[in-house]
């Protein structure tokens, strides 16, 4: 492993940065939108930026689920299928990389993400309550697969703000309320950060020393955060997906035209 050095200025602000998308990622994802760009300018070498920040998200992500589990926010069977699909499409969408262009994926999410936004204002009663037991055992299931899918193929086409589009597509998808399809969200991500990070430890890439007091400083920020979408529900939940789209469409436009 490298010895690196970096430099007290610059631990300090990548520790905020990690507490901070811990608590924008319990309650609507994205945190990964904050924390990869402080890696970067921490001066870690990419490789070990991806490697870090999914051990620090994935614990961070644990303490979460865990939380919104003890709360009687996730609905397991549900979370597991969607887990499953992910899996596959996601191994399907690495593939459809191969043949489409970073530019031309990057122009679809320019359409999307207005929609989402769009979708997310209009809706003002999205995710208030919970309907989702409107549908039978398994027209649930074959929806929860299908929502795995989809998210799995957006992580493996691009992969920021997988969380937030998961969140979205469990409320309108399956009609859950917004703090259950965050519990969802978060037990679809942790399934697929826990499969990355087993990648990237076995390569050797996770830099301990920066990766263990930011999965500390994360893991605050998650419970700190899934306390706050527990206390007040679906109304925070939908300003923090706003935040989060905007900030995905900021990152879009940047990369494609800066």
């Amino acid at each position: 492993m490298l010895h690196l050095i970096i430099s007290t200025q610059s631990f300090v602000f990548l520790m905020l940065a990690s507490f901070l998308a811990g608590f924008l990622d319990a309650i609507a994802g994205g945190g990964g939108l904050i924390t990869i760009p402080a890696y970067l300018i921490s001066g870690l070498p990419v490789h070990m930026v991806y490697a870090c920040n999914k051990f620090a998200s994935s614990c961070g992500t644990a303490i979460a689920t865990l939380r919104y589990y003890r709360n009687k926010m996730v609905d397991i069977p549900v979370g597991l299928l969607a887990a499953a699909g992910a899996f596959v499409c996601s191994a399907i969408a690495a593939k459809i990389v191969l043949v489409l262009d970073a530019h031309t994926l990057k122009t679809m999410l320019l359409v999307i993400l207005p929609v989402a936004a769009v979708i997310t204002l209009i809706n003002k009663n999205m995710g208030n309550d919970n309907h989702s037991n409107r549908f039978g055992k398994r027209k649930k299931y074959a929806l929860s697969v299908l929502i795995g899918g989809l998210i799995g193929l957006y992580d493996g086409l691009f992969g920021p703000g997988t969380g937030t589009f998961a969140l979205i597509a469990f409320c309108l998808i399956l009609k859950y309320d917004m703090r259950t399809a965050t519990g969802n969200a978060k037990f679809l991500n942790l399934a697929s950060n826990c499969a990355s990070l087993a990648v990237y430890i076995l390569a050797g890439t996770v830099y301990w020393k920066v990766a263990i007091p930011a999965a500390v400083l994360n893991i605050c920020g998650n419970y700190a955060g899934a306390g706050v979408a527990i206390k007040k529900g679906a109304a925070v939940i939908r300003k923090m997906l706003i935040v989060v789209i905007v900030l995905l469409f900021i990152k879009v436009i940047y990369d494609m035209f800066f």
